[in-house]
């Protein structure tokens, strides 16, 4: 299946591992050229290079207010268009409703909520007809996660931005989806587990909640999101999709 994909122009933030990179790995392999992210101008650069011709890395924090302008600029700069961004932070502090504090709170919102809404907003002002804004979210949308208390306030919210942006940009032609992962095999999911006297323990635990039986693998998770942002789903926008091994009880 072609997903048209061919030298469209993507900015993915928080890519230099994790999911965002599965994401870019997919993108590229399917002919798609990328401007990726992330906090660290050497993990940025190593990133891209391992992608290859068709990356390009910019060292950017999603909270500096600069940063969206710049990347789309970047993506023109470098490669002659801007399709779309995929918007991937890492998570918040894990922690529960009496111990999260103040200051972590502050800086996921920066980061996680404000960041991404700045991003989309700067996106949608210059994407045109076919452009796509994708959220990497998290189950949490739909069901609170224990001992992800800010992800629990947080991510709902972006969701409810995403869904409203949809309906502003959707006369445009322009899709906005968000991406819900479940628990997929990253550095991020080893540091939650981590957090148990029994990791092992743990991941048994989590993986007997999936109907699938596993951890997912990041780059199950980078196919789906290369589809949901590729121009064979041109007719899916303002949804959330699950990648969780069936792990969400809603519908």
């Amino acid at each position: 299946m072609d997903l048209g994909l061919k030298d469209r122009v993507y900015v993915v933030t928080g890519a230099t591992r994790g999911l965002g990179h599965a994401t870019t790995e997919a993108l590229v392999a399917d002919g798609a050229k990328v401007v990726i992210t992330g906090r660290e101008e050497k993990s940025v650069t190593e990133a891209a290079a391992a992608l290859g011709e068709n990356a390009v890395g910019v060292a950017a924090d999603n909270a500096d207010p600069a940063a969206a302008a710049r990347l789309i600029d970047t993506a023109r700069e470098r490669f002659g268009r801007f399709d779309g961004v995929l918007i991937s932070v890492g998570g918040p502090a894990p922690g529960t409703a009496a111990s999260n504090t103040d200051e972590q709170w502050q800086s996921a919102f920066e980061s996680v909520f404000l960041g991404a809404v700045r991003l989309a907003r700067t996106a949608a002002a210059e994407l045109s007809e076919g452009g796509v804004i994708g959220f990497v979210l998290s189950g949490s949308v739909y069901e609170p996660i224990a001992g992800l208390t800010i992800s629990n306030g947080l991510r709902p919210g972006l969701a409810g931005f995403a869904k409203s942006l949809a309906d502003e940009v959707g006369p445009r032609g322009i899709r906005v989806v968000g991406v819900l992962p479940g628990r997929i095999a990253t550095d991020r999911l080893k540091q939650l587990d981590g957090l148990s006297p029994d990791p092992a323990a743990a991941r048994a635990a989590n993986e007997s909640k999936i109907p699938l039986g596993r951890y997912g693998a990041p780059e199950e998770f980078g196919r789906t999101t290369a589809f949901l942002l590729s121009p064979a789903a041109s007719y899916v926008t303002g949804v959330m999709v699950p990648v969780d091994g069936g792990a969400l009880r809603s519908f």
